[in-house]
């Protein structure tokens, strides 16, 4: 059940990869928000955008450049070695590809009781049962225990991977776009299994996507997070009713409407250019070579994230004086 406890919270974190002297690759620059016990975060973006990264800097899979990540109050990256032992087991990943993710060479038994072996030292019957569980846990049964991955369909193995990630009992999980990679008949029955895995469990997750319409279906708050930044931080209802940032109503015009009447009426956004380089970021606000609002102000100065309404931050220049919400009457030229 979600709770106003703070599970994760990263301060002004920042993840740069030297690529050769006097290049700079700016995957994550200056990211902060909060993850509450119990929520559903949705981080979304374009590909590219630094997502994963983050992610994976959560988890000590890299180090940040700068910032603090924090997670129940303790510092990750200046943890001891006990401490990054509990951290372990504590926080765990399920992987975008659910293939590449699991050892072909392992059978499913040995795959899932990894952590076990290392952190339980579970032994014979028991831990044959413990694995037995998990597998009936995420909807597989206790025969597929003795198979190796390529026997599975990817539904099949995504599960096997989220069982993977709850073998040692965590507290928050971090789901890299945990279905981009299975057919569309497939990622609903791994949605609603991470939902009611939520529920039953009390996980805390960290779902990260770039479809936004199945970010809607199970998240609880959403940050849209654009080449490297975080534009964007709301409500899931909110960030659909009343998008701020331009960019996150380009992302939401490009969802299909399932009513053909209205998707033929409806003009989506189309940005112009490609995605900037994170080596060579623009100046000011990061979006404007592509926004189409954007103002001579976003060239010189970069927006700062500000709460604009209860719980709804955007980092615009459109909002910095701008106080009855009006777009239209903004006055703006185009890059």
């Amino acid at each position: 059940m979600k709770t106003e406890e703070m599970m994760v919270e990263l301060k002004d974190v920042k993840k740069h990869f030297y690529i050769r002297k006097n290049q700079t690759l700016k995957a994550v620059d200056g990211v902060s928000f909060s993850i509450k016990k119990g929520e559903m975060f949705g981080l979304v973006g374009e590909s590219g955008c630094g997502k994963s990264t983050l992610g994976r800097t959560i988890l000590r899979l890299y180090e940040p450049t700068e910032g603090f990540i924090t997670f129940k109050d303790q510092i990750v990256h200046q943890a001891n070695a006990q401490q990054k032992k509990e951290l372990d087991r504590s926080m765990q990943m399920i992987f975008q590809d659910p293939y590449a993710s699991l050892n072909p060479r392992s059978m499913v038994m040995d795959i899932i009781a990894e952590g076990l072996d290392v952190h339980r030292h579970l032994r014979g019957k028991e831990r044959k049962e413990r694995v037995w569980e998990l597998l009936e846990t995420v909807g597989l049964s206790k025969e597929h225990a003795n198979r190796y991955p390529h026997e599975f369909s990817g539904g099949q193995r995504q599960r096997i991977g989220i069982a993977r990630a709850l073998a040692l009992q965590p507290e928050f999980i971090v789901a890299d776009e945990p279905i981009s990679a299975l057919d569309v008949s497939i990622q609903a029955q791994v949605v609603n299994l991470l939902q009611k895995l939520q529920r039953e469990h009390g996980l805390t997750f960290l779902f990260i996507a770039h479809d936004l319409s199945m970010v809607r279906h199970i998240s609880d708050r959403i940050g849209v997070m654009y080449l490297g930044k975080l534009v964007e931080l709301t409500t899931s209802e909110q960030l659909y009713k009343k998008p701020l940032h331009p960019y996150t109503e380009a992302l939401l015009s490009a969802i299909p409407i399932p009513d053909p009447d209205l998707e033929d009426k409806r003009k989506p956004i189309l940005l112009k250019g490609e995605i900037p380089s994170p080596i060579s970021p623009p100046s000011g606000c990061v979006f404007r070579t592509r926004c189409p609002k954007a103002m001579e102000k976003c060239a010189m100065m970069v927006p700062e994230m500000k709460e604009y309404e209860p719980g709804h931050y955007a980092a615009c220049h459109l909002y910095d004086e701008k106080s009855n919400w009006d777009h239209d009457e903004v006055a703006m030229t185009r890059e």
